[in-house]
């Protein structure tokens, strides 16, 4: 099973993604440093990059309303560092994650049911 990501007019496939980033990284000689290691360790840093620019925002509201366009892009950026680099360990290690993505909806669906709505809609991913 195949996760989708939609953007714009086109329905992007974790599968894709994976291939294009296999071939970036084997077109620079990369994949002698992709260890899971190394790479976790970027992703991280990623998610950094990402928190750093909500760092001082105080709440956001949906939507960004208040946001600037080059705030947006920015932001777009560093989310997609973090996909990115989530979608090639994931590859490295040998995991699905569209297929292990959609598993973890299906146990939190089990672990927290809609009838049991209580949690003042925070999300809980554990």
């Amino acid at each position: 099973m195949t996760g989708r990501i939609q953007g714009g007019d086109q329905s992007l496939s974790l599968d894709l993604l994976k291939q294009k980033m296999a071939n970036f990284a084997k077109e620079r000689d990369w994949d002698q440093f992709h260890s899971p290691r190394n790479l976790l360790l970027a992703l991280v840093g990623e998610v950094g990059e990402l928190s750093e620019i909500f760092q001082w925002k105080g709440e956001v509201p949906k939507g960004l309303p208040d946001w600037k366009e080059e705030e947006k892009v920015h932001l777009g950026e560093e989310l997609s560092d973090v996909l990115l680099y989530l979608v090639r360990l994931s590859d490295i290690c040998g995991i699905d994650l569209g297929k292990a993505a959609l598993r973890k909806v299906e146990l939190n669906a089990i672990k927290y049911p809609a009838s049991s709505n209580t949690n003042n809609g925070i999300a809980h991913t554990s």
